[in-house]
């Protein structure tokens, strides 16, 4: 058992070393620096900033003191957050026609005894076991998410990384209304799991896996989404090699992390054009100007 949870933890170290690098992907940081008044002009302006790792101002405030500061204002306005997004997630035709469709399969499959049968199958052909079992248990589970992701969040609120921090807090909130809809469903359906478990319909563990992974897509597109994707897969597999959920339950979980994941990360992901963030830019001085500003630190 020592040996599993040691794999365990060193896979999850992985996991957190993955989130943590996709974070790092874009460098861009901070707030954009105020266009010049002295060379305002009537026409619309366009202006392109990079900014130096020094250019920043200090703060003196500890890096703990930053990341109370932040998580104390974020945490003011989640709920409010958490029920705009969950709107706009669940009111949408496209997300409510991939939603119904996947529990419309889900009933099919459990009615039909597919799901009796895929039980059966892996029952006797049983491939992960031991290392992989646990290992995947413990990267699918959503605590290790909101772990992983408050630790993504901590480090860039005590670096003043604006970016990151927003980017962790869309995670955060993705993850919650994957958690608190996924929670709900189960508490409504309460029907028992292979291995006579109760909760199955949908399965957490996928719904919350298919969410970090959709973010990440979104977020930082197929390069760390394909990886992510894969992983969740995995987990998916793993439910139902393990006995812990029905096929059924899998299918719903996995579509339903993949609607409020990209939905969300959709929503809030800030504008690029070639790794340039875009942002707006102002001036005045004996006239205006108004057009964008293209930021990217190096």
């Amino acid at each position: 058992m020592r040996a599993y949870c040691w794999n365990g933890c060193r896979l999850g170290v992985a996991f957190i070393c993955l989130i943590l690098a996709a974070g790092c992907a874009n460098p861009v940081r901070g707030n954009p620096p105020c266009g010049n008044p002295n060379k305002a002009s009537a026409a619309p302006a366009f202006h392109v900033a990079e900014i130096s790792n020094g250019a920043n101002q200090a703060n003196n405030l500890s890096g703990t003191s930053r990341f109370f500061e932040s998580a104390k204002a974020d945490f003011a306005n989640w709920p409010k957050r958490i029920i705009e997004d969950s709107k706009d997630t669940f009111l949408r035709e496209d997300n409510l026609t991939a939603l119904l469709l996947a529990g419309g399969a889900s009933i099919a499959m459990h009615q039909s005894n597919a799901d009796k049968n895929i039980a059966n199958h892996f029952e006797k052909h049983r491939a992960l076991r031991k290392f992989p079992d646990k290992s995947l248990d413990t990267i699918g589970n959503p605590g290790t998410h909101f772990a992983v992701t408050g630790l993504w969040y901590a480090i860039s609120a005590e670096n003043q990384d604006e970016f990151n921090k927003d980017r962790a807090w869309t995670m955060m909130t993705a993850l919650a209304v994957t958690g608190l809809t996924t929670v709900g469903l189960k508490a409504i359906r309460d029907n028992d799991t292979p291995n006579g478990n109760r909760w199955a319909w949908p399965s957490g563990h996928t719904a919350s896996s298919f969410t970090v992974a959709s973010v990440l897509d979104e977020f930082y597109g197929p390069e760390v989404g394909i990886p992510a994707y894969i992983l969740a897969g995995l987990v998916g597999w793993r439910m139902m090699d393990a006995g812990d959920h029905w096929a059924s339950d899998v299918v719903f979980g996995a579509t339903l992390g993949w609607v409020v994941g990209h939905t969300i990360a959709g929503r809030h992901k800030e504008l690029e054009i070639a790794g340039f963030k875009v942002l707006p830019y102002t001036a005045s001085n004996n006239g205006s100007a108004m057009g964008v500003n293209l930021v990217k630190r190096f």
